[in-house]
């Protein structure tokens, strides 16, 4: 299948996806959000795809929704905000949030409004030292959006993320690496191959422990330390009774790097 404003590749257990409208920096228009939550779907269900990256094409990641398709009265999202069905921004949050697989932005650019927390939906971002942060819903508006009031204070604490929300600043590479928006910053010609690197090596790794872990880290803030040693201990009695728990240990006897399949 293929879209009009998504690309995406799937090689070595890791699913590309690339945000393609880059003469408008990536900015949600019309079917694209549609777009995005099939792709979202189509790699959180397939079983040889073991991590996720999400990039943008061109000089931007993504700066949120379209402003002239807003301002002209086309869009699509006002109808979907308005209606009782949950709209596509939430579907692929939701998506994000919930796969069994570790997603990456690798931010290569400018991620502002739904860009922004689009990014912030993923466990992990990698960021180019010429990325650009801003949650300017205020300053359009508008409130945010793709879970930035769920995602932001979470990572960055509740004082700092109603800073940055209420004030509608923006924010290079270098201070979001320092307030914890990012996990890293590397050189903007690099990014490609460091984003790649690291989502290759996830995928070589077992993903059933990592799809409990993803769950289990999600509730870090929910338990208290009983709760998290039990689902700990659970865990590690399914982890037992998988094929790739054998393959982890045999492998390490036999001095020979592990081939995991999921089972």
């Amino acid at each position: 299948m293929s879209w009009e404003h998504v690309l995406l590749d799937k090689k070595d257990g890791v699913a590309t996806v690339t945000l393609n409208r880059p003469e408008k920096y990536n900015a949600f228009a019309g079917q694209m959000r549609q777009e995005i939550v099939q792709v979202i779907d189509d790699v959180a269900e397939d079983r040889d795809v073991r991590a996720v990256v999400i990039t943008g094409a061109g000089k931007a990641f993504c700066v949120g929704g379209d402003v002239n398709e807003f301002v002209s009265g086309t869009t699509q999202a006002l109808e979907q905000v308005a209606s009782s069905e949950r709209h596509a921004m939430c579907k692929a949050a939701l998506t994000i949030n919930t796969m069994e697989k570790p997603v990456i932005a690798s931010v290569n650019g400018v991620a502002a409004g739904g860009g922004c927390n689009l990014a912030l939906a993923c466990d992990i971002r990698i960021a180019s030292e010429k990325a650009r942060f801003g949650q300017v819903f205020v300053r359009r508006g508008v409130h945010p959006d793709w879970g930035g009031i769920y995602f932001l204070p979470r990572l960055v604490g509740y004082a700092k993320a109603a800073e940055l929300i209420f004030s509608g600043e923006v924010v290079g590479a270098e201070e979001a690496l320092a307030i914890g928006m990012v996990n890293r910053v590397v050189p903007h010609e690099g990014l490609p191959q460091v984003t790649r690197e690291f989502a290759e090596r996830i995928a070589k790794n077992a993903p059933i422990p990592i799809a409990f872990a993803k769950r289990g880290l999600q509730n870090f803030a929910k338990w208290d330390l009983a709760q998290a040693l039990d689902y700990e201990s659970y865990v590690l009695e399914v982890c037992k009774q998988s094929e790739d728990f054998m393959e982890g240990f045999s492998s390490f006897l036999e001095k020979r790097e592990p081939v995991f399949k999921g089972r």
